[in-house]
């Protein structure tokens, strides 16, 4: 039985990607710093939860481990910007010496998870040739990361890189932080979903479903298909235009609530927009995105009705640092002798 090591085993992703992974058979080394607690993963045989800093993983890490799907990020541009150097120790240099650990251990696969945000904004149709244009704290240690583990890349180690359209879809490490989920949950809670002007730019999308999917593929691919290669993930069926967006997430909550939900313009028109092609993936593995913007609207509606489900810090990423900042420093201030009332 093989066992695939997860960093940000955790978060938004790795929170479905790993009983997926279980559910296929496989032991999961699953680290991460559970800053988001580690109730998201559900106690089981094949699974042991490691609480570590990816900044302070060790060689011993890696002993047994067969694949490593290095998840671990600061996973979006706010957070990114105001955490400007965490995010280039965690999302680029401790990316990079995970993969360099990896091969020394014997490890057969590593998979990064990367994002189509290193684009930037692009006039044409753009595929994993094109030139890159990082224009966040985020992207840029993102493409960092990628020219630093797709050099190690031989016959004894496959090293593959995913460039991620921007996810969306229930989690059990919910985020209200990203597009339709956001757009969702304003439609459920306002009955108005407030869009910034003019709906014409374009995004690609991709269900967190989906992109986990492709992890487990990849664990399977044969070796010469993927061995060195960037692969771009989502659909042109998941690319849409943010107005055509906004009205799909409004009908499908309005019609599960019996309602009539509206659509707020606000703001200048916003001319940020880019395309991506995702026929490579198409063609070397004969993947396709199965889920789409309803599926992913409706799932979290169905959850937030149930009461499974609410908006809360924790779901809004950038905020739930900031309160956990806040209260370390206030912890470090009144703590004395190990301790506050209870002290050593």
């Amino acid at each position: 039985m093989q066992t695939v090591l997860v960093t940000g085993a955790g978060g938004y992703i790795g929170s479905v990607l790993v009983p997926k992974l279980l559910a296929n058979g496989y032991h999961v080394r699953a680290i991460d710093r559970y800053f988001f607690g580690d109730d998201k993963l559900t106690p089981h045989e094949g699974l042991e939860i490691v609480k570590e800093d990816s900044r302070r993983l060790t060689p011993e890490h890696f002993k047994g481990i067969d694949h490593v799907i290095d998840l671990v990020a600061i996973s979006n541009d706010p957070s990114g910007e105001l955490f400007s150097e965490p995010t280039w120790q965690i999302n680029h240099q401790s990316r990079a010496k995970t993969a360099e650990m990896a091969k020394q251990a014997g490890v057969k696969r590593y998979i990064l998870p990367s994002s189509c945000s290193i684009y930037g904004f692009q006039d044409d149709v753009v595929d994993e040739t094109a030139g890159t244009n990082p224009l966040t704290v985020y992207a840029r240690a993102n493409e960092k990361a990628e020219n630093d583990t797709l050099p190690l890349a031989d016959q004894d180690f496959v090293v593959t890189i995913m460039r991620q359209a921007t996810v969306f879809g229930y989690s059990p490490r919910m985020r209200f932080d990203l597009a339709i989920n956001g757009m969702t949950y304003g439609a459920y809670t306002n009955k108005n979903l407030p869009l910034m002007r003019d709906g014409t730019q374009y995004r690609p999308m991709l269900h967190v479903q989906d992109t986990t999917d492709v992890m487990t593929l990849l664990l399977q691919a044969e070796p010469e298909k993927i061995n060195g290669e960037i692969f771009n993930v989502g659909s042109a069926e998941n690319t849409y235009q943010l107005g055509d967006l906004g009205k799909r997430v409004a009908a499908t909550v309005g019609e599960l609530l019996g309602e009539s939900i509206g659509i707020e313009w606000y703001g200048e028109p916003d001319h940020r927009s880019y395309r991506v092609s995702f026929e490579k993936l198409e063609s070397t593995l004969g993947w396709k995105a199965s889920r789409t913007a309803e599926t992913g609207t409706r799932e979290i509606v169905e959850k937030l009705q149930s009461g499974e489900l609410d908006k809360t810090d924790q779901t809004l990423t950038l905020n739930w640092y900031q309160e956990l900042t806040k209260w370390h420093r206030i912890i470090k201030d009144i703590e004395r002798h190990g301790g506050i009332l209870d002290i050593e």
